[in-house]
């Protein structure tokens, strides 16, 4: 069920009109029609949401950890009662098929909630040491803008902490995929959050993620999305030395070794590469190869990906859905020519629509082979079903050409000996490495190295971030 409220923002535990009479129509990107129309907001909507926040902070920050475990949960009792609505929403605005929507999408927020509720009660929110006792306490009124890949995840991620610490808030979700962000405000206000704790105004980065990251009243802003608009928030944030937290793009490294476990890596990780459509800022796209077996690589890569269905969201069974704008297909159209002009080889896929599809933002599942480092595709985050075959010489050179990228979100080792895929992770400079094909854990920490961002997600680590440390000296003298 959609919800009602597309034309309104919840603010100080209300739906109200917005000052701005802007619109923006969201669209289905496997039809290209419309399904909605949102309300964009402007600075004078953000300062609303920013002094509702700001009025409420002091009495939601005194609250007991008992009172904020209540709280979580009554949001995690509400929000399993709206999973099929979250499912359907972000299914139809963002494109994600069906069962992905019903198996992943919608439980990951859930999943965060659960993971910081247990986080919660067995958090240490004083310590001594020596004659001194340090209080973390909650680091005041957060901003939270959010992207439309995996929608609910990074809020929930963002939320479930905020709320756990005693943090007031402000959430911008992605104006391409704001429907089910209007749900989960509906969710907030049936659990009981208090008024003025949890707000949403939708809009634009260009005004309502510049305005709250500008905004002299916001401590903290917590953002998601692309490394180049990661750099203007935080050049916008920096006047007013707010804490700044960023969870940005990637182009991230599977190194597959040389042993027993090569055929049976290649093939699963190729199609673990377009789930999603392969819109994951995690995404483990540049997949390394020892160059004795690149020809080998390419033809089990090719074989996988004509395997891979790509249809409609709506269709049942495992399949690859369409990218979720006509902007972002024309991005990767525009990258798929480019490794084509550049020398690589096409394995799999290539420009254009799939055959027989004339409406939707649907990519072909594309493979290059014989990619080398330094090429356009290698380089840049591509966002789509595309992945590159690049040759090493031995696992030194592996670890060199997986380090050799302005990223480090995310690694990828795979070997038919654990231990020896072990070493090699260690050796990643990256936030966090899967081995052998390990899912993410939502009670682990999330973040990056260099250009992929700062401070950690999930978990405990996902509370730390939002929490200041006081020191109280000879408070045990």
């Amino acid at each position: 069920m959609a919800s009602p409220n597309t034309q309104k923002f919840y603010i100080d535990g209300e739906w109200v009109d917005p000052v701005s009479s802007a619109t923006l129509d969201v669209i289905n990107p496997a039809t290209e029609a419309s399904i909605a129309t949102i309300a964009l907001g402007d600075e004078k909507d953000v300062d609303r949401a920013v002094t509702a926040a700001r009025k409420a902070f002091d009495s939601f920050a005194a609250t007991t950890r008992e009172e904020r475990i209540a709280l979580l949960e009554r949001v995690i009792e509400v929000y399993q009662t709206r999973l099929g609505d979250l499912a359907e929403t972000v299914s139809s605005e963002m494109g994600a098929p069906v069962g992905l929507a019903s198996a992943a999408q919608a439980p990951a927020g859930l999943g965060h909630f659960l993971n910081t509720l247990e986080a919660l009660k067995n958090f240490e929110f004083e310590e001594t040491i020596g004659s001194t006792t340090v209080v973390y306490e909650p680091v005041g009124v957060c901003a939270f803008i959010t992207p439309w890949n995996w929608p609910l995840n990074q809020i929930a991620a963002k939320v479930a902490p905020a709320l756990a610490s005693g943090c007031t808030m402000v959430l911008k979700p992605s104006e391409i995929a704001p429907l089910n962000a209007l749900v989960f405000a509906e969710i907030m206000h049936e659990a009981g959050v208090p008024a003025g704790v949890f707000n949403l105004v939708n809009g634009d980065g260009p005004t309502v993620g510049a305005a709250l990251s500008t905004h002299p009243e916001v401590d903290m802003v917590s953002f998601t999305g692309s490394t180049r608009a990661g750099i203007e928030v935080a050049k916008n944030a920096a006047p007013t030395v707010k804490r700044v937290a960023q969870e940005l793009g990637g182009k991230s490294a599977n190194i597959i070794l040389d042993d027993d476990g090569f055929s049976d890596a290649v093939a699963r990780d190729v199609a673990a590469m377009v789930v999603n459509s392969g819109q994951s800022c995690n995404a483990g796209s540049r997949i390394l190869v020892p160059a004795a077996r690149m020809n080998e690589a390419a033809e089990i890569a090719e074989k996988t990906a004509e395997q891979i269905v790509v249809g409609s969201p709506e269709d049942s069974g495992t399949h690859v859905g369409p990218v979720v704008s006509e902007a972002q297909f024309n991005k990767i159209q525009r990258l798929i020519q480019t490794g084509i002009d550049e020398g690589a080889a096409v394995a799999a896929g290539g420009v254009g629509r799939p055959d027989g599809v004339d409406v939707g933002y649907f990519v072909k599942p594309t493979v290059f082979a014989d990619v080398t480092n330094d090429m356009t595709i290698a380089r840049e985050e591509i966002f789509g079903p595309v992945m590159v075959l690049i040759a090493y010489e031995d696992e030194e050179d592996a670890v060199r050409i997986a380090n050799d990228t302005n990223y480090g979100l995310s690694g990828y080792v795979s070997s038919a000996d654990p231990e020896k895929a072990r070493k090699v992770a260690r050796r990643l400079r990256t936030g966090n490495v899967h081995i052998n094909g390990a899912p993410i854990a939502f009670d682990s920490p999330f973040g990056g190295y260099k250009q992929s961002g700062n401070g950690r997600e999930f978990g405990k680590f996902g509370l730390d971030e939002f929490l200041e440390a006081k020191a109280i000296f000879g408070d045990n003298a």
